[in-house]
């Protein structure tokens, strides 16, 4: 069943919860949230235009496949863990990058380094895993 009201309502809906997905990935660092939440938050996007539009839209707006999101995610947070071994700290020790730092309002001082590549990594495992699992369920035979 095709409900015009769901398709505009997920329009304006999912957007924002793509950059509300954003904002919850990088406030991770400091507050509460992070990449496994803001994740979830972005799957969801996703999983809405599945339900309102059908299985082909949502895959044509993820662009890539569920199992390269999540084998990309998982690649950059087991880097993240593993470059502080190369400068002989202890796994998963955080590397900090000094000189760059970008003030957000609402975010604060958001510094580069292995934390957020980290966060990042989880980020798109969950969107990876996630999607994978709901596109599964939403595709007819």
């Amino acid at each position: 069943m095709i409900s015009v009201i769901l398709q505009i309502a997920t329009k304006i809906i999912a957007p924002v919860q793509l950059i509300f997905s954003i904002y919850l990935m990088l406030r991770g660092h400091n507050q509460p949230g992070g990449g496994f939440i803001g994740g979830l938050v972005a799957a969801s996007a996703f999983a809405l235009y599945a339900m309102a539009y059908d299985v082909s839209m949502a895959k044509r707006i993820l662009r890539f496949s569920p199992q390269l999101i999540s084998a990309v995610g998982l690649m950059l947070a087991v880097i993240s863990g593993l470059l502080p071994l190369i400068f002989g700290l202890p796994l998963m020790t955080g590397l900090w990058d000094g000189s760059i730092s970008m003030h957000f309002i609402g975010l604060g001082d958001l510094k580069l380094g292995t934390p957020l590549l980290f966060d990042f990594g989880v980020y798109l495992v969950v969107i990876g895993i996630t999607m994978s699992i709901i596109l599964s369920l939403v595709e007819e035979d």
